[in-house]
């Protein structure tokens, strides 16, 4: 049958209108790609084209507060993979595994890893040496990178490694102050990218484009590079000479919480943390260590007593017979037989147990563990630094009058160092109590501005100025009559007290461990740096006068010429016992002669002469120095002048 010429002519229409639609869709399709999606589409598209190789941004450095670098950063280049330009993968993992002292399966399924863009070849290739990173850029292997990479620095070893902690392989901060203040320090990386084909090969028209990493801000320590020295000398000094379990010190501006020196033994090289044992570098005695302080403890005892008035330090007397007993308790002096008839300041020079359980009694329950709070005992000091302890107080519902007195002097509590000397520094800083604090400032890497500066953090007014007066005057007379003499420093006024607390071992009191202590400040009128250190079972006599004592006094010295505090001649005169010598003052022997000498000169030193003449022309030590009774004074001889 014919199809009519209209049929026709209908169908080719109708053909016609659907290839035109068919058209218009493909042509809206078009557009809708081009012009709506291709913005979308081309960055979808340079993404599966373009390779990053990252560059890390370095960590902010870590500065003492004098500006001297404690942490900074060295290069250290990281090798990377870029898996779809590697030609040979056989030949690049064999060479390179031998290298990089990795395992050649490793490296090959690193190199080949599909669908990856740039691949670390770790660990082995991650912060090698600049002569092995050339050694493999010599190789000319098609898809391997030597990229800029960076790693920690520490100029002096192990000095502060407690406070500055470490980092991880990739930059990132796990102790310390690194972990502490990670977000600050890290910065951000950066990167070179270009894009690429399938192959591997460099797009032609397309450029190379490179962000520029972000270093991280430089963060300046209240730490005093010298003091911290000083303190690490003396705990290592100690820990060889009486083969302790471990020694712990901190330093600490009184009159505003910041931190000047904090260290502990053992110690470890925060470059090198590996090879110490996990449980030497994540603590921080310092900070973490609770324990019963012992007799340091009756300072706020003290304190509370004379805010109180509740005792007359240079009127009012007490008789220690050795002993007192307390609800059955029997709580001795460490004296035997005790001190008898004394002063309650001589009580503080002897430490008598005796007499402080007697002005905790007159304080009650309430008001003494309300001191002990008010000081920050029972809560963290809130200082910047990971893993501080809490301490444990008794609750006030369990304790009892043997609670009570054995608080007061010191046993039945515990608490960390780092509560210690913030408590101590408000009870002889005009009673007001700080937040310690390690951080002081963050500093611009480039510019050298300060962006931030952290303030001193006042807690609170504990105890008023006359009574805190009145507490740096009984601990000076402790360290120039008492227990504390050991850390006299002759042209310095110090104060201190001493602590020795025997150690709970499997529920009990040991009778032959200890952690002896001593804390102790100058100068004592106006204190400028407050030291506490802290010895555990030094071997042989174990009492905080005899070992701890001599420790801070060390420290104190070479840290108060260190700051330039100027001595003085109004110090307390210290009171010698038997066997003990005494200091005295060099005379100025230039211009005596011979005749002189012998008879003018009295006692107290030895000569030594040398040269020819009659008449003395030098001599050391020089005037006024002050030195050992029977120390040699070396006189030079020569001829006198005829006004002489």
């Amino acid at each position: 049958m014919k199809v009519s010429k209209v049929s026709q002519r209908r169908r080719l229409l109708w053909a016609l209108l659907l290839l035109i639609l068919l058209f218009a869709a493909l042509v809206v399709r078009l557009a809708y790609v081009q012009i709506g999606k291709g913005a979308e589409l081309s960055a979808k598209a340079e993404e599966s084209w373009r390779r990053n190789i990252p560059f890390t941004a370095e960590r902010g450095e870590i500065l003492d507060r004098n500006g001297e670098a404690l942490v900074t950063n060295i290069s250290t280049p990281t090798i990377m993979a870029i898996p779809v330009q590697i030609k040979e993968p056989d030949h690049t993992a064999r060479t390179l595994a031998s290298l990089l002292d990795m395992n050649e399966a490793d490296v090959k399924k690193i190199i080949t890893k599909r669908g990856s863009m740039v691949e670390r070849l770790k660990p082995g290739g991650r912060k090698i040496t600049m002569e092995l990173a050339q050694k493999i850029r010599d190789l000319k292997l098609p898809g391997i990178v030597v990229a800029e990479d960076n790693m920690r620095y520490y100029p002096f070893g192990g000095l502060a490694a407690h406070i500055l902690g470490f980092t991880g392989i990739d930059n990132q901060g796990l102790t310390g102050t690194e972990k502490m203040f990670d977000d600050k320090l890290r910065g951000l990386n950066g990167s070179i990218s270009y894009l690429s084909d399938a192959g591997g090969r460099l797009m032609p028209g397309s450029s190379e484009k490179y962000m520029k990493p972000r270093d991280g801000l430089n963060l300046e320590l209240t730490i005093d590079k010298s003091i911290q020295s000083i303190m690490e000398r003396e705990l290592d000094q100690a820990m060889v000479k009486y083969q302790a379990n471990a020694s712990w010190a901190i330093a600490m501006n009184p009159k505003n919480g910041e931190i000047l020196a904090m260290a502990s033994r053992p110690g470890y090289s925060p470059g090198k943390y590996k090879e110490f044992a996990p449980e030497i570098y994540n603590r921080n005695l310092p900070i973490w260590m609770t324990y019963e302080p012992g007799s340091t403890f009756k300072i706020i005892t003290l304190a509370a007593a004379l805010e109180e008035g509740k005792v007359n330090l240079k009127n009012e007397h007490f008789f220690d017979p050795g002993a007192v007993e307390v609800s059955g308790a029997r709580l001795r002096c460490w004296k035997k037989g005790g001190h008898g008839s004394q002063t309650f300041m001589e009580v503080v020079q002897n430490s008598c147990n005796p007499g402080f359980v007697a002005l905790g009694q007159r304080l009650g329950k309430e008001t003494l563990f309300q001191y002990i709070r008010d000081f920050g005992f029972g809560t963290k000091t809130g200082v910047d630094l990971i893993g501080e302890g809490n301490g444990i107080l008794f609750k006030l519902s369990n304790v009892g009058p043997v609670e009570l007195a054995t608080t007061a002097f010191g046993q039945g509590v515990s608490v960390t160092p780092i509560q210690q000397v913030a408590a101590v520094s408000a009870a002889i800083n005009g009673g007001k109590l700080y937040q310690p604090h390690i951080a002081k400032a963050w500093v611009h890497p480039e510019t050298g501005e300060v962006i931030e500066e952290i303030k001193p953090e006042p807690v609170r007014q504990v105890v008023s100025e006359n009574t805190s007066m009145q507490v740096r005057e009984a601990l000076e007379s402790v360290v120039a009559k008492g227990t504390g003499r050991p850390a006299f420093i002759d042209g310095y006024r110090v104060g201190g007290k001493t602590g020795t607390a025997q150690k709970v071992i499997n529920g009990r009191y040991s009778s032959t461990e200890h952690i002896v202590s001593f804390i102790g400040f100058a100068p004592a009128d106006d204190p400028q740096i407050v030291v506490y250190t802290a010895v555990d079972n030094p071997k042989g006599i174990q009492f905080g006068g005899v070992v701890a004592a001599p420790i801070v006094q060390n420290i104190l010295e070479d840290a108060l010429h260190y700051m330039q505090v100027p001595q003085r001649k109004d110090q307390l005169p210290r009171v010698y016992k038997y066997g003990e010598t005494p200091t005295v003052t060099v005379p100025n022997l230039i211009g005596a002669t011979v005749q002189d000498l012998y008879e003018d000169l009295n006692m107290n030193f030895m000569l030594a002469k040398s040269g020819t003449g009659d008449t003395v022309i030098n001599q050391a030590p020089k005037p006024g120095s002050r030195v050992e009774r029977g120390s040699t004074i070396r006189i030079y001889m020569g001829k006198g002048s005829s006004e002489d």
